[in-house]
């Protein structure tokens, strides 16, 4: 593991994927909820053909091609896309045939197994497409997130090596020689000699991904830390946090930080909220790791924790 290094910064494609899963799929991160709405009730087309070609090509499921996520799109995303146009017909057939064993492909995808040149200029076209309607609005968001990431990592990594730099990852476990990671699926992935890569993923959640052949370069797509997104998808967005969250739970959270602390009942009179609906919002920001909640005699006392004490201070910076 001593080759473990970390990616200058985000894949384009891999962010792709991933913004796609966000949409196509049910997603507990209230970070991206307005982003998510905002989307989907557009009737973008750039948008639409995205989701639809990703809910095909890269299912929530065991398996997706690889040919969609090439390394070469660590250059840039027209340099990722000639990759993907440049992929063997081997390769192509190979790969579908695999993503068919788990998920459904439908006949129409037929032409793209053939890796029909026409065909893949399509993929190519409506994936650019997705990535400048979906993920380039918010790219300075997104680096500035990715960036202060990495940061701190590589900190870590000069101060305390590569073991210092696995703790920081909260799902991976550094057992010497192994390095155990908590992943959608059972596998093993042997480096022979070869270094691991770790590349930050703005909206990657919770698990990393990695390529599913082996015999590629070994990387792990994680995503970054909870707090950084939350921050700049808050300072991405008019109004920040309320734009965010929603006026009534972003003065939820406020009101727990007004304070050291406050139980139900303070919240539900200083908002002038009833109780049933003040514990739905503390329940959901609890949920999102913004408060904590512990007994105190017989009341149930709000706190913040430190992503939530994070995001009001930006909320604050940003005015």
């Amino acid at each position: 593991m001593g080759k473990t290094r970390l990616a200058d910064e985000n894949d384009p494609l891999w962010e792709v994927v991933h913004s796609a899963f966000r949409l196509n799929f049910p997603d507990p991160d209230p970070a991206f909820g307005p982003w998510k709405r905002s989307l989907l009730a557009t009737a973008a087309t750039d948008v639409r053909a995205g989701t639809a070609l990703l809910s095909v090509l890269a299912p929530e499921g065991p398996y997706f091609p690889d040919f969609l996520t090439p390394p070469e799109a660590a250059r840039g995303l027209e340099e990722g896309l000639e990759a993907i146009l440049s992929t063997p017909r081997a390769r192509l057939r190979a790969e579908l045939s695999r993503l068919a064993q788990t998920s459904p492909v439908p006949s129409r995808f037929q032409a793209l197994a053939e890796g029909k040149p026409a065909v893949l200029r399509g993929v190519t076209a409506v994936l650019r497409a997705f990535h400048h309607a979906v993920v380039s609005p918010h790219d300075g968001a997104i680096r500035s997130a990715v960036a202060a990431d990495r940061a701190r990592r590589s900190r870590v990594l000069a101060e305390q090596g590569v073991e210092g730099l696995f703790a920081t990852l909260p799902w991976a476990r550094w057992v010497p020689p192994v390095l155990e990671v908590e992943y959608g699926v059972d596998r093993d992935l042997h480096l022979d000699g070869r270094g691991l890569l770790l590349v930050p993923s703005f909206f990657c959640q919770r698990l990393p991904l990695s390529l599913a052949d082996p015999a590629m370069p070994p990387a792990l797509i994680h995503p970054i830390d909870t707090a950084l997104r939350w921050q700049s998808m808050a300072a991405d967005r008019p109004g920040g946090l309320d734009a965010l969250m929603g006026p009534t739970r972003a003065a939820v959270l406020v009101a727990v930080g007004e304070r050291a602390g406050a139980t139900t009942t303070q919240l539900a009179k200083r908002l002038s909220a009833s109780l049933a609906s003040t514990s739905r919002h503390t329940a959901v920001l609890r949920a999102a790791g913004l408060i904590t909640t512990h007994r105190d005699g017989p009341a149930m006392l709000h706190t913040l924790t430190p992503l939530g004490i994070a995001l009001l201070e930006t909320r604050g910076s940003a005015r």
